[in-house]
């Protein structure tokens, strides 16, 4: 399984725990609380459900217009419920600490679900991603060092834009592990919900309230 796939499960195991969702109405949800997802087709989204089905994490129930779908013609929604098994594995995903937990692609996601993170798990993983984002500063400063002489105008403020994005989140983080550490939890942050904080330079692009998801057609009866 690649990590962005991977990422996809996650984050589909986490919005069923809240409550089941027919096909559609899961798309939207990671479209307008998880920005990170909006690349995502039905045909990605459908896929990572039935390998779910298929592994007892998620089970397929008909949804309220069983009865109504013969009348007109349609074939009925399918609703996608969490099984205790998926709880499980989901619980166990949120529980890792390791660098598949704050690299750039699998940060934005793993936040976005600190609701539902213990503190102490959120806490390594945010002090991961802060040192991963140390280290990375040193080297790009490093880089720009060496290279300034060399840069043109328009590239070297491309460098400088960079580092500023990086430091931003770096601050971030450190008021987000303050926080932490004094026992805060963050206004607005709930399951499944980040705050609304702007990382797109440096994390893989932390949603934000506001942002627009990209319209779909709502086919919502998958087999």
């Amino acid at each position: 399984m690649s990590r962005r796939s991977g990422i996809l499960e996650f984050a589909v195991l986490g919005l069923l725990r809240e409550s089941p969702m027919h096909g559609y109405e899961l798309r939207k949800r990671l479209n307008t609380s998880l920005g990170v997802f909006r690349a995502f087709s039905y045909g990605t989204l459908y896929p990572c459900l039935k390998t779910l089905v298929a592994n007892g994490w998620l089970i397929e129930e008909p949804g309220n217009d069983a009865e109504a779908a013969p009348l007109t013609g349609r074939r009925a929604k399918i609703v996608y419920r969490l099984t205790a098994e998926g709880k499980e594995h989901f619980e166990q995903l949120l529980s890792q600490t390791g660098p598949d937990a704050y690299e750039d692609e699998t940060f934005a996601a793993r936040f976005a679900f600190f609701g539902q993170t213990s503190r102490d798990v959120r806490m390594r993983v945010l002090e991961g991603r802060r040192s991963r984002l140390e280290e990375r500063l040193e080297k790009m400063r490093a880089s720009l060092a060496r290279t300034r002489e060399r840069l043109d105008d328009y590239t070297l403020e491309l460098q400088r834009h960079g580092m500023e994005s990086v430091e931003r989140e770096v601050r971030w983080l450190n008021e987000l592990i303050e926080s932490e550490r004094a026992g805060r939890d963050l206004k607005g942050s709930a399951s499944g919900r980040p705050a609304s904080q702007d990382t797109s330079g440096a994390s893989g692009g932390l949603p934000r309230p506001g942002d627009e998801p990209r319209p779909d057609t709502p086919d919502d009866t998958a087999t």
